[in-house]
């Protein structure tokens, strides 16, 4: 029986390598191309094969794969997006795609180079296909539980945090008191943890999937550097979407919350805040 290829586009982190290793086990011969050469050394080991190329080198992508006779891709992994306007002369694809897009926003291009390698004969296959353990749960998953006013910002940060996300801006907002104290954009969610710190102490940090958000595309992800990022910022609670958002590295990094009194837990919300 022939292996059954898969197409592994990879930004930086642990998450797309945790991916490769689980694709292997599942008895898939994994392709891999990625836009470092860290991230290239870091993947080496766990796949068939692994080619780094520039942010702006669509062409190049998809003759890797038509070469490696791929049909499946699937996208993760963090793409420094300050990065992304730095990145020189992209090629015609990436060029013709650029010009074409209504805004330069995280979903928006992601869509649109989704778009263009199914036009191309790829399928694109979401993450939460292959690694459905790492999706946060309903419920509190710490030993402390949220205190009644923690739950009204709860409440009020995902309703703000789904507003922000349907405007393609982030997927997390941190308040305190029903008050905004901070939105994520370009910098990415641990910087703007961080910067919520130097504002206000003891704060309800909320990630959410956008509203519009292609599910195979970029769902939120937090790990253990979260948690770090978390206590360096004093905050008190952090609510993920439950089902929607992937928890990295969960037994450590409740290990830590508990340790520091954190609340964690994986929130549904409701219609009027969804």
């Amino acid at each position: 029986m022939e292996t059954t290829s898969v197409g592994l586009i990879s930004g930086e982190g642990e998450f797309p390598l945790i991916l490769a290793q689980v694709l292997k086990k599942q008895g898939y011969r994994v392709v891999a191309v990625c836009f470092s050469k860290e991230q290239k050394r870091r993947l080496d080991p766990l796949v068939n094969r692994v080619e780094e190329v520039g942010i702006g080198q669509l062409g190049k992508l998809i003759k890797i794969f038509k070469k490696e006779q791929v049909k499946d891709l699937v996208f993760l992994g963090k793409l420094d997006k300050s990065k992304a306007l730095k990145i020189g002369i992209p090629d015609v694809k990436a060029f013709l795609l650029w010009k074409r897009l209504k805004n330069r926003e995280d979903n928006t291009i992601l869509k649109a180079v989704a778009e263009e390698l199914e036009k191309e004969g790829f399928r694109i296959r979401g993450p939460a296909e292959f690694l459905k353990e790492f999706l946060t749960p309903e419920g509190v998953l710490t030993k402390r539980s949220p205190n009644e006013d923690e739950w009204e910002d709860i409440r009020y940060g995902f309703y703000i945090a789904k507003k922000i996300g349907a405007l393609d801006i982030g997927q997390c907002v941190v308040v305190k008191n029903k008050m905004t104290v901070a939105v994520e954009a370009m910098e990415g969610t641990d910087a703007t943890i961080l910067r919520a710190g130097t504002l206000r102490e003891d704060t309800v940090v909320i990630k959410v999937a956008k509203p519009i958000q292609d599910l195979r595309l970029d769902l939120p992800v937090v790990g253990l550097n979260t948690i770090e990022n978390l206590i360096k910022a004093k905050a008190k609670v952090l609510a993920l979407e439950a089902e929607k958002t992937f928890f990295l590295q969960q037994e450590k990094s409740l290990e830590l919350a508990n340790k520091h009194g954190l609340a964690i837990v994986g929130y549904r919300g409701t219609d009027g805040e969804a």
